[in-house]
Order: C-alpha cells, then sequence, then structure tokens
C-alpha cells in the first residue's frame, strides 16, 4: 500500500512568523515568487534548506516553512558548502545581498561558484546597505550620496555578473524583483541547473535607495535599456528595432532598419568558453540596454559529487576506518 503525498501549495512554505521588511521594499515579491516556484518544481519542505548571512535579505530563512540557517556575515556559501557536501540529497538555497556577497563574503562568494557546488545563490541587489541603515555598498554607483559618503562614493562598484562569470560559474542570470513572470522563470532555471546557479535580482530599497534600478523597470524606459536574452537568438531591444553587435571585439548598438538581424552578435547561453557571458556583463547603463535573463548555462562536474567520489575511493582502497584509532595515529605524546 502506498501513500499520495498530499500537494503543497504556496502557503504551505510560508512560516507563521512576521516579516519584518520595510512596506513597499523588493524582498517580499522575491519571497512571494519563491513560495510560488517551490511546489511547481516539486520541492518538499523538509528537504529544502534556505541558508543566509546578514542583512535585510538574510531573514528570508525565517519567513519559508523549511530548514534554515540565518548564519554570519558573508559566509552562507561556506555553511551551504559542508551541508550539501555532507547531504547531497537536500536542495540548497542561499539567499544573500549585494553586501553580504561582494564585500565581506566577497571570498566566500568566489570559492564556491569556481567549485560548482549544487546549490542556488539568489542575490538581492538594492546597491545600499538596508539593515544598517543606509551606507554605500559594493554595487553602489560612483557619485551616491548615502550616510557613509556624505560627499558621494568614490569608488568604482562591482559588478556581480562580471564577477560569477570570472569564477567560471556554470550558470549565471539577472533578473529584477517588479518583473515577475521573468523572476519566476529565473527560479526555475536555477533550480533545475546541477552545479553552482546564480542569479542577481534587482530589488529596490525604497527606504534608502529608492528608485536605484528605475530604468530597468518603468514601462516608459524598459524597452530601451533592457536586453532579454534568448538562447539561439540575435541581441535586439527597442520593440525589435534596435541590436547589438560586434565591431572587431567592441559591441556597438545598430538601428535595425539600416542592418539586418543576421549580422547581430547572437547569444548562446550554452557556449563552454565564458568570453560571451562576460562581454554581456559589460553591457551597462546607459551606455547599452542592460541584459536580463540566463547569461550561461553549461555543464560542469559537481564539487560535492567529486569530494563524496574521492572519500567512496578511499573507503575502498583503506576500509572505513576508526576515529579512535585516527586520533592515536602517527606521532603522539603524553602529557604528566
Amino acid at each position: 500500500m502506498t501513500t499520495e503525498l498530499p500537494v503543497l501549495k504556496p502557503a504551505d512554505f510560508a512560516s507563521d512568523q512576521d516579516v519584518r521588511w520595510c512596506p513597499g521594499c523588493g524582498d517580499y515579491s522575491i519571497l512571494a515568487q519563491m513560495k510560488k516556484v517551490l511546489p511547481e518544481i516539486g520541492a518538499t519542505r523538509e528537504n529544502t534548506v534556505f541558508i543566509s548571512g546578514i542583512g535585510c535579505s538574510s531573514r528570508f530563512p525565517y519567513y519559508m516553512n523549511t530548514y534554515g540557517m540565518h548564519s554570519i556575515h558573508g559566509r552562507a556559501p561556506a555553511f551551504a558548502t559542508g551541508l550539501k557536501s555532507t547531504r547531497p540529497d537536500l536542495d540548497i538555497w542561499v539567499i544573500t545581498g549585494d553586501g553580504d556577497a561582494l564585500s565581506i563574503g566577497g571570498n566566500h562568494f568566489m570559492h564556491i561558484v569556481r567549485r560548482n557546488v549544487d546549490v542556488n545563490i539568489v542575490l538581492f541587489n538594492n546597491a545600499i546597505y538596508g539593515l544598517t541603515k543606509g551606507q554605500y555598498s559594493p554595487t553602489s554607483k560612483v557619485g551616491s550620496v548615502t550616510k557613509s559618503t556624505p560627499r558621494g562614493s568614490i569608488d568604482y562598484p562591482l559588478n556581480p555578473i562580471s564577477i560569477a562569470v570570472a569564477a567560471e560559474a556554470s550558470f549565471v542570470a539577472r533578473t529584477i524583483d517588479t518583473n515577475i513572470q521573468h523572476l519566476v522563470a529565473m527560479l526555475k532555471r536555477a533550480a533545475g541547473h546541477k552545479g553552482t546557479s546564480f542569479i542577481e535580482v534587482y530589488q529596490n530599497c525604497n527606504v534608502f535607495n529608492d528608485g536605484t534600478w528605475d530604468y530597468a523597470k518603468d514601462k516608459e524606459t524598459k524597452e530601451q535599456t533592457t536586453l532579454v536574452l534568448e538562447h539561439g537568438k540575435p541581441l535586439v531591444f527597442a520593440g525589435g528595432t534596435k541590436g547589438i553587435r560586434l565591431n572587431g571585439f567592441v559591441p556597438e548598438i545598430v538601428d535595425l532598419a539600416n542592418v539586418a538581424q543576421d549580422d547581430l552578435l547572437f547569444h548562446d547561453e550554452k557556449a563552454v568558453n565564458s568570453q560571451l557571458a562576460f562581454l554581456l556583463s559589460r553591457l551597462r547603463y546607459p551606455d547599452f540596454p542592460e541584459p536580463i535573463g540566463v547569461f550561461r548555462d553549461i555543464d560542469r562536474p559537481t564539487y560535492d559529487e567529486m569530494i563524496n567520489s574521492q572519500i567512496e575511493d578511499a573507503i575502498a582502497e583503506k576500509g572505513k576506518g576508526e576515529l579512535a584509532k585516527l586520533f592515536h595515529a602517527g606521532d603522539t605524546w603524553t602529557v604528566s
């Protein structure tokens, strides 16, 4: 006799905790779409884990009725690596922010990506430190006037997509908190990828950095300022009236009234060489429309599979071993 498992709904993934983000925060949208996506991809509460660091986004595990861990600043990738290596059966999501992942956590972020641990990383990018009340972050624009840069930031911002691609991430994508259908599609693509999947979400902090992504969101401007990536298709935007081609190694915007689509740059998310994905990551407003969608999606062996394979080989060669013998092996001495 078999017992059918209950069909889960988005509400089943909601915890009983009060959601404590500022009214109007973009985090609400990401939370809502995550709850929607999980039952659609067949996720179970007992096999799903959310791990976060520190920041507004890092409250996420409290609001999910799954397993979770609110860890320490920038170190969520380290916790996720350890958990996935010992429990490869779990579906693990790392929830982080631009400050958490790219400042104190920059080293951890780079290494989990290059190792290709089979986890999903969602970076909420609001280009500000929100939880600590409005200091500039690693992704804040030059000239940003904040509590810690009253005369304007002089730091050149980091580009999360460029960092992920340069570290040879096997799945890289970008989406926007208010573009619900696109956000859902990217979460599903990430969940279905084997290896490290990384999604940057343009997320609005309406208290300390309101409107920083308006150019990519507003109906009046988004057709001109964003470019939707589609595998195997040319890079076109502005309602199909403009495109991007290469002039030597340099991308340039062209009018499709004067240039055939065949002359444009075509997107290939499956390219093993990461040069195209990196080039796309460098397209930034106001000089170019900013790509949203999947930059790269390739197959690579995963860290958790390889490390467990090595352990199995060692056990097959030398036996399972005993912890007590290990402690007393090699050079030992007695303190009297």
